[in-house]
């Protein structure tokens, strides 16, 4: 039985829920609103303050559509409420950011500036010239602009330079020893 798909969201005060046809979820916060169409096999209800999602049987794609429609509603409530944000440090020497507008600039070694723009519903905040927050109310988006930044030049295993995120560790290697 599926144990995420069963539990209730609860809505908090402030933020409203619609349920249209085809499973289509709008939610509406202090933050913003965000809507989303879900799967139409799952069966998504308003009861109170609560949502409730329930599947149609016991086949293995309805399990996993189960636990996967609640968390991303549950996601959009916690979006619009508190909202999401990944933090980024860049490491190394003469790696640094800058922020101009919308557009993020990246010093990384390369011999050109990265120039980077926020998408749309996602702000990037630089703390100094080496921490970057990403923040925004889609956790997906967060997430995959977080990324596209990290890959711009990823953590490497013998100095620990490049983008990584805050709360990540990188698995430090010993480098090559001299001849004896």
């Amino acid at each position: 039985m599926s144990r995420i798909g069963k539990m209730p969201i609860a809505i908090p005060a402030g933020v409203t829920v619609d349920i249209a046809e085809n499973n289509k979820v709008t939610v509406k916060g202090p933050k913003g609103t965000l809507e989303r169409v879900l799967p139409a096999e799952m069966e998504i209800k308003l009861e109170g303050a609560q949502v409730v999602v329930t599947r149609p049987n016991d086949l293995k794609r309805m399990k996993s559509l189960h636990g996967l429609t609640r968390t991303l509603i549950a996601n959009m409530v916690t979006g619009v409420t508190s909202g999401y944000e990944k933090v980024l440090e860049i490491n190394g020497v003469g790696y640094r950011a800058a922020k101009a507008g919308k557009e993020l600039t990246l010093t990384l070694g390369y011999s050109h500036p990265v120039v980077m723009v926020d998408p749309e519903g996602v702000e990037t905040v630089l703390d100094g010239q080496n921490k970057i927050t990403v923040k925004g109310i889609d956790k997906e988006k967060v997430g995959q602009y977080a990324a596209e930044i990290r890959d711009k030049r990823r953590p490497e295993p013998y100095k620990g330079k490049g983008i990584k995120y805050a709360d990540e560790v990188i698995r430090r290697k010993v480098g090559k020893t001299g001849k004896k």
